[in-house]
């Protein structure tokens, strides 16, 4: 089927509240389906949970204006399973209403729900976080591969589930875990793996061999089963992830949501499709399925009915769960008007609601790319705050993702400076930067700090160690721990939201059996994907180093700018190289005093050389508060003169005295 969408959008195009809006007197069903012929509502009562009771009722809907289904249920329905008879073309489908705030195992029915019934004790009015983005100190994880490892010592019915997450553990063998661990690493944000309901997982047998990390969406509106201790009653999962977000805030951590719109695991047989072909999907010229994505499909969001379904949910969440934020994956397939309409509506909520996502997409789209939310448009958002993850920074540190053996600036590659540069200052406009030297763009993509995300790996591709062992192959354990310890010391006193993928502290490998290192383990069983515990007694030095690292930032402005300006201004990169004929060195000069932070004048070098360098400053009297082996900013030692010698593989902050 062929459509003039913008004539479609103008005829049918709907603003009120779709799905099953629930009171306790009554239920308004309403779905948008222009092209169906009749719709039927089919009532499966509040055992339809299990499957294999067939429908208590099916009642004619009454078709509305603009393409709108509506049917007014009277008495209290909730608990009570539904789903829609979509006659189309006269071909009949049952589909699951895109808008179920509830579904039932598998995600195969819709429920109606009384979300107050979901609130635990404490949820209406507990304090939110509510600090500024930059302030944001971001930690990935996954909800099963955190606590899975029984050395999590998670309660074992909880272990990998939502509730996992909410358990404090007391110290044991002298570390703590699952969320005491998050709680003393320091950290402030927590972004959520996948959560909403997708599609790969039996949640009534869960087996290891169809283990997914959840980009395959299936019901948006809804949590994930597995995670659930009952997958069978929708509102257990709904309660269990109420009461993880209260814990995360009770203790002053935000939660952000990754969510995948970009696409949908199904693409005929998907609920959308079937609700209304080829409406919810971009198509190419011949008419088939465009695949920007990768999956199979690419969501339509620039057509005005998908875009409100994407607002309409992102607010839900934000309101209903008090997320904290959101991380767009494959956000670039993502129109530019959508997002800007995504942040408008958050920042009537909360102007400190997180937007943040991949700039980049997996293959062409028909939508052209001044249109999208690439990376490079980025700064078209001016003043906005929705952010992009900066690819030059993670390549230039550690090595390209796509090639495995190929190292980066911690491994001593050479022609990365500027990239480290430009990943410093948060890929803004900058005097001191050549941009012709900079990996991946040719000129800034930000207009301010806080749109940028500074990282330098995520769940996909390689961990952060395997991809230096892969590197390193005659470096020794040592070495390559130093080289860990300055990639994150990079990101984390860095302009821009610093983010950390889950393990990078405690050295964190994918391995298989028979020892080979997994680059995308998303499908991969627990025991490649799980957080093991005893890596963090064993590098406990390195956990530590990483805790220092995030206190020092997030008590001193100077590693995070509030403004292009402040950057510009109190930013000044050493030319080290030039006149020290030294590669693999960077070296800045930071005016704290000029932000109001404390610790006044710094100057901040790395040198990924595996020989010590001397580097002149315009001083002669420091105090040093960080170097490989220790951060310390009451002072680790003092230096007289202005000659500073900077250890192999290491980074060093000295305070102007």
């Amino acid at each position: 089927m062929n459509f003039n969408y913008d004539e479609l959008d103008s005829l049918y195009k709907y603003e009120e509240e779709l799905g099953a809006i629930y009171t306790k007197k009554q239920t308004i069903f309403r779905i948008w389906s222009p092209l169906a012929e009749n719709m039927k509502l089919k009532l499966y009562g509040k055992e339809g949970y299990d499957y294999s009771r067939d429908s208590i009722d099916i009642i004619e809907m009454k078709k509305t204006d603009r393409g709108v289904f509506e049917i007014i249920v009277e008495g209290d329905l909730h608990g009570e399973y539904y789903n829609y008879l979509v006659n189309i073309n006269g071909e009949i489908n049952e589909v699951v209403d895109i808008y179920a705030k509830a579904v039932g195992v598998n995600g195969k029915r819709g429920m109606v729900i009384n979300l107050d019934s979901t609130n635990p004790k404490g949820w209406e009015n507990h304090r939110i976080p509510s600090f500024d983005p930059l302030d944001s100190i971001i930690y990935e994880l996954n909800i099963r591969d955190f606590t899975i490892d029984k050395n999590s010592l998670v309660d074992q019915n909880i272990r990998g589930k939502f509730k996992g997450l909410t358990q404090e553990i007391n110290k044991t063998d002298n570390i703590t875990t699952g969320f005491n661990h998050l709680k003393e690493l320091g950290i402030n944000t927590i972004q959520l793996m996948p959560s909403f309901d997708y599609k790969t997982v039996d949640e009534e047998k869960f087996s290891e061999l169809e283990y997914n990390w959840g980009y395959d969406p299936l019901n948006y509106n809804s949590l994930e089963g597995s995670y659930s201790t009952n997958p069978y009653l929708a509102e257990v999962r709904i309660k269990e992830f109420k009461e993880m977000i209260l814990k995360a805030h009770e203790n002053n951590i935000k939660i952000i949501m990754d969510v995948v719109y970009n696409h949908t695991f199904d693409t005929e047989n998907s609920n959308f499709n079937m609700s209304f072909p080829n409406y919810y999907y971009r198509q190419k010229r011949d008419g088939n399925f465009s695949n920007g994505s990768g999956c199979g499909n690419e969501i339509a969001s620039e057509r005005y009915m998908v875009r409100k379904f994407i607002v309409d949910s992102i607010i839900y969440w934000a309101k209903e769960y008090k997320i904290d934020g959101f991380r767009f994956d494959l956000m670039a397939l993502h129109d530019m008007d959508t997002m800007k309409r995504i942040r408008e509506e958050l920042s009537k909520i909360n102007k400190n609601i997180l937007i943040y996502g991949e700039g980049w997409k997996a293959d062409d789209s028909p939508l052209s790319d001044d249109k999208l939310t690439l990376k490079k448009n980025i700064k078209k958002f001016d003043k906005l705050q929705i952010g992009a993850f900066s690819d030059d920074i993670r390549d230039a540190i550690k090595g390209d993702v796509f090639q495995k053996e190929k190292g980066g600036f911690i491994n001593g590659e050479s022609d990365l400076e500027e990239s480290i540069k430009f990943g410093i200052i948060a890929s803004i406009k900058h005097k001191d930067i050549d941009y012709n030297k900079v990996i991946y763009s040719d000129e800034y993509w930000a207009k301010e700090p806080y749109q940028v995300i500074t990282y330098t790996s995520a769940h996909d591709n390689y961990t952060l160690w395997d991809k230096i062992c892969l590197v390193e192959t005659s470096s020794s354990e040592e070495e390559k721990k130093d080289m860990n310890k300055m990639a994150a010391a990079i990101v984390l006193t860095s302009q821009g939201i610093p983010f950390i993928h889950s393990g990078d502290e405690i050295l964190r490998t994918k391995k298989d059996k028979n020892n080979n290192l997994i680059e995308n383990s998303y499908k991969s069983p627990d025991c490649i994907n799980k957080f093991d515990w005893k890596r963090k007694e064993k590098y406990i030095d390195v956990f530590n180093y990483y805790k220092k690292l995030i206190n020092l930032r997030k008590k001193h402005e100077v590693f995070k700018m509030k403004s292009s300006v402040d950057i510009q201004k109190n930013i000044s990169f050493l030319n080290i190289g030039e006149n020290f004929n030294e590669n693999n060195i960077v070296g800045y000069i930071a005016n704290g005093d000029k932000v109001g932070d404390n610790l006044g004048k710094i100057a901040v070098i790395f040198n990924s050389n595996k020989n010590e360098v001397e580097v002149e400053l315009d001083h002669s009297k420091f105090e040093v508060i960080a170097d490989k082996e220790d951060i310390n900013e009451e002072g680790l030692y003092y230096i007289e003169g202005s000659k500073i010698k900077v250890k192999p593989i290491s980074f060093i902050i000295l305070k102007y005295l």
